[in-house]
């Protein structure tokens, strides 16, 4: 940016500036005047946008397809509601806990840096050997990890309470907390894709055999994807813990990985700004779907219930997608802010050039 006019260098920074204060406006509305049922929506989506750019960062930008990221997540929620139980809560629920866990509270963020750190060892642990492999043997040795994590959960009941909800957890999570995490993540995911490191991903994911070829570390690659992903996977699970306040290990389990991966292929895998627009379609989609379950009425007629047809819509809607666009509604292109924005003002003002 050295050799660069100062006029030049404001109209770099001018899209991100105004889409910022654009998206921070809207944050305070919704926080300052919107019901707690839309406010709780709007919540719950920036929690699962950071849930399925993490994921992409391994599976679109790698092309490693892992299935067990929600275990990720499930390590997040349980490690960081652990550490942040009041002492009380801890003595009558779980009163089995050693000592040391027993007297131990922390505040909100270190409990949540503390889980993502612990989600991001273990996927160094595991991804050294399942990282070695390719294709669908990934998958099944990732939804291994996932069954294992379940397994866990349900069985150490000294920690997790098993099979029982996991209550108490103080509601620590906000729009601002998760929104402020959600820019942190893009920027992360989209620092890496662009460094050599992503390059380097991006070359493991068209041709393996090449990538080696000309000296690119296929290994190294698709570990750093995944440990970072584990760790900002965690971090929304944390997020969605302390929104919830109460959970079951259930809610980590194939219809939290299913939903995951449908906002994943529907915005286009190899995307960032496709895994925006993807969760956001998806939300909004079973939000109506789930309020039409309950029945609704059209005119003279009513619909009786119809429990279950958020699932079936967004199964036929997957279907869709991957028979029609396999590569999603962005596929492996992003949205150039800075591009757009000059397209505009060029347009606006009647005598720019044309491209």
């Amino acid at each position: 940016m050295a050799g660069q006019s100062p006029p030049s260098i404001a109209r770099r920074l001018l899209p991100p500036f105004i889409l910022i204060a654009v998206v921070l406006s809207g944050l305070f509305l919704v926080s300052a005047f919107a019901s707690p049922y839309i406010l709780r929506i709007v919540t719950l989506l920036g929690i699962s946008i950071i849930l399925v750019v993490s994921l992409n960062l391994s599976n679109g930008f790698t092309g490693v397809f892992s299935l067990g990221h929600v275990g990720f997540m499930a390590i997040g929620a349980y490690v960081s509601s652990l550490l942040t139980l009041s002492l009380d809560t801890k003595a009558q629920n779980l009163p089995d806990l050693p000592s040391w866990m027993a007297h131990l509270q922390i505040g909100f963020l270190p409990a949540m840096l503390a889980a993502a750190l612990i989600a991001a060892l273990i996927a160094l642990l595991i991804g050294i050997p399942l990282m070695r492999l390719s294709g669908h043997y990934v998958s099944v040795a990732t939804l291994g990890f996932l069954v294992i994590v379940h397994i866990v959960l349900i069985n150490w009941t000294q920690f997790t309470r098993g099979a029982r909800t996991f209550s108490g957890v103080p509601p620590h999570t906000t729009i601002w907390w998760v929104y402020g995490w959600l820019a942190a993540s893009l920027y992360i995911v989209w620092r890496i894709v662009r460094s050599p490191y992503g390059r380097a991903m991006l070359a493991v994911r068209e041709n393996e055999i090449a990538a080696q070829a000309i000296g690119v570390n296929v290994l190294r690659s698709r570990i750093l994807a995944f440990v970072v992903s584990a760790f900002l996977t965690a971090i929304a699970g944390a997020l969605w813990a302390h929104q919830v306040t109460s959970f079951s290990p259930a809610a980590f389990y194939f219809t939290q990985t299913f939903n995951i991966i449908i906002m994943l292929v529907v915005g286009g895998m190899g995307s960032i700004s496709g895994s925006v627009l993807g969760t956001v379609l998806v939300t909004l989609l079973s939000e109506l779907l789930r309020n039409a379950e309950l029945g609704i009425r059209i005119g003279p007629l009513q619909v009786p219930p119809l429990y279950g047809l958020s699932q079936i819509v967004l199964a036929v809607v997957f279907v869709l997608v991957i028979t029609v666009r396999r590569t999603g509604l962005m596929g492996n292109r992003g949205i150039d802010f800075a591009r757009l924005f000059a397209r505009r003002t060029s347009s606006a003002g009647g005598g720019g050039e044309k491209e």
